[in-house]
């Protein structure tokens, strides 16, 4: 993808920031999570390998009129977000287990979580076309009116 204009970004960083906001506190993430969210929300919205922009072109048109693209892009960064957490949790858990965790398994994360998340949010965006209450919640939880 081309470089976003500020609007975009804005809009995207606003629907991502709304949707993780309903599960985490976003306010209060300490600040190496932080750190690895802002890093992972920079990666995907500059999508570097055109995954998003091509998930995004290949969409029905059904579909992808639901959610301007912008937000679109922000439910799946977010989707990512909550990816991230998730396995955050289990790393943390398995070092507290005295498992030596090696740089292996953290080879590919990133890359990992934008995979199943953009497959889920596109599975989502789709499914909304037929099911009003998923695209009502969707709109709801991104700030958007309904």
């Amino acid at each position: 993808m081309s470089q976003v204009d500020a609007q975009y970004r804005e809009q995207a960083h606003t629907a991502a920031i709304n949707i993780c906001a309903s599960v985490l506190p976003m306010d209060k993430l300490p600040a190496g999570l932080k750190d690895a969210y802002d890093s992972l929300f920079e990666e995907l919205l500059a999508d570097k390998d055109a995954q998003f922009a091509e998930a995004w072109v290949n969409l029905p048109a059904s579909a992808s009129k639901l959610l301007p693209k912008p937000c679109f892009h922000g439910f799946y960064i977010a989707a990512a977000w909550l990816q991230l957490s998730m396995i955050g949790q289990r790393l943390a858990e398995q070092a507290e287990g005295e498992r030596s965790i090696d740089e292996q398994e953290y080879a590919g994360v990133y890359a990992r979580i934008a995979k199943e998340a953009l497959r889920e949010s596109v599975r989502k965006i789709k499914k909304a076309r037929t099911d009003r209450r998923l695209l009502n919640s969707m709109r709801q939880v991104i700030g958007l009116p309904q």
